[in-house]
This record gives C-alpha cells, structure tokens and sequence, in this order.
C-alpha cells in the first residue's frame, strides 16, 4: 500500500458534506478534476470504492460511510488542535464560512465583515445566502445567522443588532388604482406579492396591534422567492409586498413607495449570529466573535 494523504481524507469528506465533486471544488478552491484525482488515488491506496457515482449525485459506499463515521471525529480534533496552534499567532488567521439568509446579508452580515476585513487583514471569509435551515457543522460553516427561535438547542447564540419588523408597502400608482387596505382583513380584496420559500411554504404575514393578533396567508397573482424580487414587483405596481424594514425604508423616504397598516407591524426578534457550543471556535471565529460583542449598533444599521 502506498503513502497515505492526510489532505486525501479531508478532501472525501467534504465531498459527502457538498453532496458532490462541484461543490466541493467550488468550496475549496479548486477545479473538480482535481478532487476526483485525489479520490481516485485514495480508492486505490485502499483497494475500495468508497464513493458510488451518477450523473446527479454522489453518496458514499458502505465502506466509505464506514470510513467517514470514523474520519469526522479524527478531523475535527485536528482542525482543533489547528485552531490552538493559531492562538500563538500574534493576528488571527484562517477562513471563516457563515451561513445567513439574504436579509441578514444585506442589511447587516457585509457591512460587519467588511470593517472587520479592514482590521484582520489574514482573515478571509466566505458568506453562503441560504434561507434554509441546515446543520452548519455538517455542512462545514463555523456559524450561521437565523432568527432566535430557529436555533438549536446545543448552539451559543450572540444577537446582531437591533430588533426587525416587517413593512406593508405598495406604489402609489397601486393605491391610486386599488384603494388603501385599513386593516389587515382588507388584504382579501387586494393583490398581495407573495413569497415560497426553498421548502415550499408561503410565507405567512403576521400582524398585531393593541388588541388583536392576525396570520394571514396572502393571495394575489404573483408569487416569489425573494425580498429583492418583491420589492421590485411593488415598485412596478404589481401588488401589496411584505418586506422586511430595511429594503422597504430608502423607497418609502423617497416616495417610490407608501408604507401600510403601520399600526398593525409587529416588532419581531433581531438576528443571531449562532455557533456549536461542543467545538472550540477557530482564532478567526474567536476575532469576529469579540468584533460583534463590541460593535456600537446604531439607528442607520
């Protein structure tokens, strides 16, 4: 049997975790004819298949989940004792991968690393938009960003900024042709934008005021599966959108939109950076930890 790579086993590992060669490729940085060279080399040192492979997926063979059950362990007291090593380094180095719906991205997560990219210059990060609800250490994120109540149990959470509400907002053109909705019960005689998310579900537009708490699941012509598109739709006059505050307000300051139901918006729980409370956070993770925990969040963020 020839020398075995260490950096052989990292690479079948994370071929499982990406669900593929491209994936994976694409999450370390090199082309997938190189990750399928490595994985050939491996199955031959060790005279087993250990991945079956189609034209739509990879999965592990027995002997490879076997393998796998085995390397996940092995590997992660590694990437600690990696982690430890990079302590001794006067400046935090290494990656950092979050996973964060497209809101949080836009709004909040760029403009945070960007400045903390400005002070921790060996630190790089990668941002993954995803609204679905994963597991980040399977996936190989060291953290990801959700409202408080989608977290794990065994996750340490950290609040980013301040709390959120949701905007009903439409053009001006619209009320013109459709009329102005005073209370939510109005929304059936409205066409309102609706938005699927990744799973399926129609997103449900919650409201309250002083004396009653209402979930209405919106009907209208047009159905989405992004604020950006939403917002777009209303500026067109398409309909009643439900957006999240921060895309709505520069649109409503300049007149391009009117906001709605203003007595009916719920303040909603802010962001939550979150990450496993069972791993030691890498040097780079710890960095942009205390970056946060020190961050002045402002009226503007």
């Amino acid at each position: 049997m020839s020398a075995l790579r260490l950096d052989s086993f990292d690479v079948f590992a994370a071929i499982v975790r990406c669900g593929g060669f491209r994936a994976a490729a694409l999450e370390r940085g090199v082309s997938s004819s190189a990750l399928s060279q490595t994985i050939n080399a491996l199955e031959e040192t060790l005279g087993i298949r250990l991945l079956n492979r189609t034209t739509r997926s990879v999965f592990p063979t027995e002997a490879g989940q076997r393998l796998l059950d085995r390397l996940n362990p092995a590997l992660t007291d590694i990437r600690l004792a990696i982690a430890e090593v990079d302590e001794l380094r006067d400046t935090p180095s290494g990656t950092l991968r979050i996973n964060a719906p497209a809101p949080a991205v836009d709004h909040l997560l760029c403009r945070l690393v960007f400045e903390f990219m400005d002070i921790y210059h060996e630190v790089k990060i990668e941002i993954i938009s995803d609204a679905a609800v994963i597991d980040i250490v399977e996936q190989g994120f060291d953290a990801g960003v959700r409202f408080g109540k989608q977290l794990a149990q065994d996750m340490i959470a950290v609040p980013l900024g301040p709390s959120l509400r949701y905007a009903i907002v439409a053009s001006p053109d619209y009320i013109e042709r459709r009329g102005r909705p005073e209370t939510p019960h109005d929304l059936v005689n409205h066409d309102c934008i609706r938005r699927r998310f990744p799973g399926g579900t129609l997103v449900t537009w919650r409201f309250t005021n002083a004396s009653e708490e209402l979930d209405v699941t919106p009907d209208g012509r047009l159905t989405l599966s992004s604020a950006h598109n939403e917002l777009q739709a209303a500026l067109a006059g398409k309909g009643i959108a439900h957006v999240l505050d921060d895309y709505a307000k520069p649109y409503v300051q300049s007149g391009h939109l009117v906001e709605l139901l203003i007595d009916w918006s719920p303040s909603l729980p802010s962001w939550f950076l979150y990450y496993p409370n069972r791993r030691l956070p890498s040097a780079a993770m710890r960095a942009f930890l205390d970056y946060i925990r020190g961050y002045k969040w402002d009226a503007s963020t």
